[in-house]
């Protein structure tokens, strides 16, 4: 995700254009429509084929009405989706906190085993998380994982649901075992709870992308639209139709794309979510409440003692 101040520097945020893959692909398809144009405007003018061209341009006003109107929605529904994803995991920092305080509070004092267990746990939840919601979850970006976990995560093909389950296991032991009372147990069941309709709202959104028709027939619409439009323009505008004809275009195509790449928000292009980030925080915070440290930095060689 780009990070900016807002109304800090009007051109340098410009300059993040060169720094985005879909602005690349906009800028390919804005060229390749202005090489189009100039062949059309070099054969009509050629071959004085301007008598046989009458188009009525009002025609063209009435489409980009009608195209607005389609990409509306399409912006409209691609932001929600980000929206919408970017709460759910401002949930989840919530909820994973929640779930640190309760464990640190009600499970025994002088059990620093069982805090340094759901810190494991809790942190290795998001991370996983992260990964699921892109290829597949990477165990090497997973912390302090024993050979035997390895071993145990490599055969789950669901590795955040199995890592919840494992949290879960813990809670009812305590449960059961006196270290949680029948309220305790309830409150921090319930932050439980959260962790999974966090999980399966976030799966909602990546596993249902905008109907493959709906995107489609856009894309049919505006390529159609910029082909036709330098014979609706050129015998009006003559030469300047290749500029014009490029920034009509730029504007319909760049609002597709950018719909398009905010969609899944859960990737690792330039405006997507930055997931990654939010889990480490989440690690960090984590830690930070069931150590009680001061310190911002993780003691690795604390923890491969224990793991």
């Amino acid at each position: 995700m780009i990070y900016y101040k807002t109304n800090a520097n009007w051109f340098g945020d410009l300059g993040h254009l060169a720094k985005s893959w879909t602005m690349v692909r906009i800028w390919r398809s804005v060229v390749a429509i202005g090489v189009y144009t100039t062949a059309i405007c070099f054969a009509v003018w050629g071959f004085n084929l301007e008598e046989y061209i009458s188009m009525n341009t009002s025609i063209f006003s009435l489409l980009g009405v009608i195209l607005s109107i389609f990409l509306v929605f399409r912006t409209n529904s691609a932001y929600d989706r980000w929206w919408e994803g970017r709460k759910q995991w401002g949930a989840l920092v919530n909820h994973t906190r929640n779930m640190a305080i309760y464990v640190n509070t009600m499970f025994p004092k002088d059990d620093q085993t069982v805090r340094r267990y759901f810190a494991k746990h809790i942190s290795n939840f998001c991370l996983a998380l992260v990964e699921h919601l892109r290829d597949g979850t990477k165990l090497e970006q997973l912390i302090y994982l024993t050979d035997e976990d390895k071993e145990e995560y490599g055969e789950k093909g669901h590795v955040p649901n199995h890592i919840s389950m494992q949290i879960f296991d813990r809670m009812a032991e305590g449960h059961r075992n006196g270290e949680l009372n029948e309220g305790d147990y309830i409150n921090i069941k319930a932050q439980h709870q959260a962790l999974l309709d966090i999980l399966g709202a976030c799966e909602r959104i990546k596993k249902t992308p905008i109907p493959f028709s709906y995107a489609v027939y856009l894309k049919i619409f505006i390529t159609a639209y910029g082909l036709m439009l330098p014979f609706a323009l050129i015998t009006t505008f003559s030469f300047g139709t290749i500029p014009l004809v490029m920034f009509i275009f730029f504007a319909l195509l760049g609002v597709e794309l950018l719909g398009e790449e905010i969609e899944d928000p859960f990737g690792l292009d330039c405006n997507d979510l930055p997931t990654g980030d939010i889990a480490n925080t989440i690690k960090t915070n984590v830690f930070e409440i069931l150590e009680d440290r001061k310190g911002k930095a993780v003691k690795h060689e604390l923890y491969e003692k224990f793991f």
